[in-house]
């Protein structure tokens, strides 16, 4: 699933290509991926100008004239701008200047207008990037959860996925099992810290593109190639060479260095 930095890079690239256009018309050929009436939805489009677009966690928001058009791209899902339709183009807005598309090979991603934000966009949590220490540990320390199930809830900070929560709790040398409440205040800053950095980094080389994920302009990130634990199980540590482990927490794929995070 594309996580803040994939939709983060994809919210920049569409910006130069859709902000200021109007959405003459819209399509959707796919009525799973879309929130609401089919034929309000395209009413309340028609005519409306992209005022700006903005990334909520793994949300993209785009404001217009009147509303919002509000897109999650689920697991596989693609916003590209002229590109050709495909058998996985769910939906079509015809601008003044151009089409943008929406594909998604495995139908997870979901498209909604409201003349508000959703309240399950409004009502998520703080972005890591913006949030302060704080904020962040006074969080944990609410939490009896293991720190890789709190990464990954979007009450208590938005956009942080699987990936990203890996990398973090490596490079803080914190193991993902770590009760978030117990944790020291050094361990706490450490995590704050290192999230705050791999999110930077990935956001700079575009994103990790591990599966099918490409930017707007149908252009792969490399952040993949700096993961440190992320999927590679049973390769040596970078750190010390213990091999990396694999186990499920939070439902989730875990990677860790069991001698390197304690």
């Amino acid at each position: 699933m594309p996580e803040l930095p994939e939709v983060e890079t994809v919210v920049r690239t569409l910006r130069p290509l859709i902000v200021g256009r109007r959405i003459l018309n819209s399509e959707f050929r796919q009525l799973r991926i879309l929130r609401g009436s089919p034929h309000k939805t395209v009413e309340a489009l028609s005519g409306r100008r992209i005022m700006a677009i903005e990334r909520y966690g793994k949300f993209i928001a785009i404001r217009l004239d009147k509303g919002y058009l509000v897109v999650h791209l689920g697991m596989t899902g693609k916003l590209l701008v002229n590109a050709p339709a495909s058998k996985w183009t769910h939906a079509i807005f015809t601008l003044d200047k151009g089409l943008m598309h929406f594909d998604d090979q495995r139908q997870f991603g979901r498209i909604e207008y409201g003349v508000e934000l959703p309240e399950r966009v409004s009502a998520l949590g703080p972005e890591p990037l913006d949030v302060s220490l704080a904020d962040f540990a006074k969080a944990l320390k609410l939490r009896k959860s293991p720190i890789k199930a709190v990464l990954l809830n979007q009450a208590v900070v938005r956009g942080v996925g699987n990936i990203y929560a890996d990398e973090a709790l490596f490079r803080a040398g914190v193991h993902p099992k770590r009760i978030a409440a117990s944790m020291s205040r050094d361990r706490v800053k450490r995590v704050y810290e290192s999230m705050r950095e791999v999110l930077a980094e990935a956001i700079e080389s575009r994103g990790s593109s591990v599966s099918n994920y490409v930017d707007a302009d149908g252009r792969k990130g490399s952040f993949q190639l700096s993961h440190r634990v992320y999927r590679r199980t049973g390769e040596p540590c970078l750190n010390c060479g213990t091999p990396i482990k694999r186990i499920v927490l939070a439902q989730r794929g875990t990677h860790f260095c069991p001698k390197c995070q304690r």
